[in-house]
């Protein structure tokens, strides 16, 4: 086995990198107040990566085809993700709104999504290995009618290897769902569901576009949790209209009176091309917080789920108990090969990624005629893999310097030394040795900004390592 400290730097790249090249964006602001103005803003919810190789359109069906033929076991855990692209009202904060329900439009995806999932389920590459987590998203699933839920499920765990303990979460609304649809999912084989509350104040949901007040929801997470059949976990949103402080405190005592078993604080990021930001500009919206206090929301909310010794998962997902794992969130933000299936479905597999077709004419017409129905499919850049423990870390809250540098195949964290210093000066992270094993900690300022932190890093990286084609040399 490789020792990493033994580990030496490739050729072409410096023996230290040079910060002297960066700016504010990647090197964060020196104030006395990170947390807050630790950078200027921040861009995205989740963390990518450049480089990519795009497939001609004409090599996709066929590449598709041969990767789905693989018969190695992967190393990394695998994940299957169905997407179900309906909703009855646009919230407006979304922008993957895709299709308003309609019963029969519904009937006709649904058959598709039967076929395309016996075909992905009969693939060499599918039967190699078990999914040790399953995602049902959207869109809103729980449009789906019970019976659907049930059948879903049962064909999930019929046709696909699953591990022993795998995750099968159905996410969904609140509203319409009723006794039968969650013991119709219960049957089908789920045991962990997902809520999008996103907050129980009445005027907030409704400026959202929420279908029903907070003593409803309120009082039916409350009655889904105390059935104790699954772990029922909900996601809050902070920095909406009309959300203020005083309102943001109430919504995590309402998620802790409510007793469901985990909960996600996610931040409102830019509004760009929703609903919410054109009702701003035409004055009918009052504007979402800003970053300063979208960060005295996040602090306020690790302050809370401290006080009240809830279990903490990543840098924005907290459990009340064991029951709760989120393994799907951990395992695809990360390291997972993801399965696809169903329109607009987004995956990887093999050193693939792909995405599938939105339109859902095209895509059932690809499923009717036993096409994989890749819209788009792109090579994955050479530091994919590193990209992907560097993704991990951030959402956990550290990066472990042997990992990084075992899968580099070189000293990569004691390259980035400098960078890494300049970020502990910000405030935004705290270096620890412990004997030979050393460690990158986010400080509470560095988890607000932790995708911010995990982009930079991986431009860095990307940028001056991988753009001097670097050779592994091992002594």
């Amino acid at each position: 086995m490789i020792n990493a400290e033994q580990l030496i730097l490739p050729v072409n790249v410096p023996a230290i990198l040079d910060t002297s090249v960066f700016e504010s964006d990647i090197l964060g602001e020196n104030t006395p107040d990170p947390l807050r103005f630790g950078f200027r803003r921040k861009l995205s919810a989740h963390a990518g990566g450049s480089g990519h190789a795009p497939i001609a359109s004409e090599q996709i069906q066929p590449l598709a085809e041969q990767v789905l033929q693989l018969t190695t076991p992967p190393l990394n855990k695998r994940c299957l993700y169905v997407h179900i692209p309906f909703c009855r009202v646009r919230c407006t904060y979304c922008s993957f709104f895709e299709y308003a329900s309609s019963q029969r439009l519904i009937d006709d995806y649904f058959a598709a999504l039967m076929v395309e999932l016996k075909y992905k389920a009969a693939q060499p590459w599918t039967q190699a290995a078990p999914f040790q987590a399953v995602y049902i998203g959207g869109g809103t699933p729980t449009d789906l009618t019970a019976a659907q839920i049930k059948q879903l499920g049962t064909m999930i765990r019929q046709y696909f290897p699953l591990a022993t303990d795998c995750e099968l979460t159905l996410e969904g609304r609140i509203n319409r769902f009723s006794d039968e649809m969650f013991e119709s999912a219960l049957e089908g084989g789920f045991n962990r569901f997902s809520f999008g509350v996103q907050s129980f104040d009445t005027q907030v949901r409704r400026q959202a576009k929420r279908l029903d007040d907070r003593d409803v929801v309120l009082k039916r997470i409350s009655e889904l949790a105390a059935t104790d059949q699954a772990p029922i976990v909900i996601d809050l949103l902070y920095g909406l209209p009309y959300q203020s402080i005083d309102v943001w405190q109430q919504d995590l005592e309402d998620f802790l009176d409510s007793g469901a078993h985990g909960v996600d604080l996610y931040q409102l990021i830019e509004m760009g091309n929703t609903p919410m930001g054109k009702m701003v500009e035409q004055g009918r919206l009052p504007e979402p917080a800003d970053t300063m206090t979208k960060a005295s929301m996040f602090e306020i909310g690790v302050d809370y789920m401290a006080k009240h010794h809830l279990r903490r998962l990543s840098v924005n997902h907290w459990a009340r108990d064991n029951r709760e794992r989120s393994c799907y969130n951990s395992l695809a933000k990360t390291t997972a090969e993801v399965l696809p299936l169903g329109a607009g479905a987004g995956g990887n597999v093999g050193g693939y990624g792909f995405m599938q077709h939105r339109k859902l004419e095209r895509y059932m017409d690809d499923v009717s005629n036993q096409r994989v129905p890749f819209a788009m499919m792109v090579k994955s850049a050479p530091n994919a893999a590193i990209n992907t423990v560097i993704k991990a870390g951030f959402d956990r809250g550290v990066i472990i310097a042997k990992e990084l540098d075992k899968q580099a195949g070189w000293s990569l964290f004691r390259y980035c030394l400098p960078l890494f210093q300049q970020w502990q000066k910000n405030g935004l992270v705290v270096l620890e040795q412990q004997g030979s094993h050393r460690y990158l900690n986010l400080t509470l300022a560095g988890q607000f900004w932790s995708v911010t932190l995990a982009q930079a890093l991986i431009q860095v990286i990307t940028t001056a390592v991988v753009k001097a084609q670097p050779q592994p040399c091992v002594n």
